[in-house]
């Protein structure tokens, strides 16, 4: 959880955030699975800040996500876009929508013409239901549910500026690492031009952690945060699951290349849980033969007095997604 103040000309401010664990199986493939459990953590996150607001933005996974764009003639009033929007929408969802939250957003105009480009994006009702649910459980208001590849983009806006050189006509792999899943988005101009997710993720080297050293999961986990693992680890654990890492963002890559004209990238820049293990960005980078960075949202951001700028170095990466989802504000 992030909670910022401010805006894009006055500047932002983190004011507080939290990270809080999840209990194993609680979410599974983006959906939730344990309601009370994911309620209980938000709740704590919630505690932890020590926040009075009330209001949350949340994201849904690309996966629960249907996304396409259209386009419609200009002018039209909003009443009349939702009614072509449904219609559009009736051919590209494979539900019926009354079983989908439906929602469209104006892009822009769509070349020379007077159409205007139009983002479609709906997710089963239920999906969102959960999300929301889990929010009132802690007493929160969801009043924003967005995409979480949508909310990174908008956080790698602010990633962007620390990129030497800009991003003006380059392409940049945003290569996001959690537990289970490593999302690669890939920009041209700060625009998304590819998405893949692949099933690689930070609990595989837990899992590795656990067998090796006769650990519960959790406690596995524990241990990996806490850094209080044997001497023997990053040789025997910690290294192999970097270099395959590395192997598997090079693969992500390859993908990107066969499936579309384009033949390089830029610069890679990495978010996630794994992206705070210490010399992974080389490993990458001596991989992949491209300068790979780190993100922190939250370079040029004012910090408030509740704020360790030593815990946020450290946790950045992993808020890349609720930065983004902060951003959206409320008015």
């Amino acid at each position: 959880m992030v909670e910022l103040s401010g805006d894009d000309k006055l500047g932002y401010c983190i004011e507080r955030y939290a990270v809080e664990p999840l209990v194993r199986e609680a979410v599974v493939d983006g959906n939730v699975s344990n309601l009370e459990a994911v309620s209980d953590s938000v709740r704590r996150a919630l505690r932890r800040m020590a926040s009075n607001a009330k209001l949350v933005a949340m994201g849904l996974p690309a996966s629960s996500v249907i996304t396409k764009r259209i386009v419609l003639p200009g002018g039209l009033r909003e009443q009349e876009m939702e009614v072509q929007v449904e219609a559009e929408a009736n051919q590209y969802i494979p539900f019926a929508l009354e079983e989908v939250n439906l929602d469209f957003q104006v892009i822009g105009p769509a070349g020379d013409s007077d159409d205007v480009e139009v983002l479609i994006a709906a997710s089963r009702k239920e999906k969102v239901e959960d999300r929301v649910a889990a929010a009132e459980a802690a007493g929160l208001k969801a009043q924003v549910v967005d995409v979480e590849s949508f909310a990174s983009q908008a956080a790698f806006e602010l990633v962007a500026k620390n990129i030497k050189g800009g991003i003006e006509g380059k392409i940049i792999a945003l290569v996001d690492i959690g537990a289970t899943s490593l999302d690669v988005t890939v920009l041209r101009d700060g625009n998304q031009i590819y998405a893949r997710e692949q099933s690689f993720g930070g609990n595989l080297l837990t899992q590795d952690i656990a067998r090796q050293y006769g650990m519960s999961f959790d406690e596995a986990e524990a241990a990996k945060r806490s850094a209080s693992l044997p001497e023997n680890y990053e040789t025997e654990l910690l290294r192999p699951f970097m270099d395959s890492l590395a192997l598997e963002i090079s693969r992500a890559l390859q993908f990107f290349f066969t499936s579309t004209q384009y033949n390089q990238v830029d610069q890679i820049v990495l978010a996630g849980g794994c992206a705070v293990i210490a010399g992974l960005a080389e490993v990458v980078s001596g991989r992949t033969q491209v300068s790979c960075m780190v993100a922190n949202p939250f370079a040029g951001m004012t910090l408030s007095q509740k704020i360790r700028p030593k815990n946020l170095m450290a946790d950045a990466p992993s808020l890349l997604v609720a930065c983004g989802l902060a951003l959206r504000r409320f008015d």
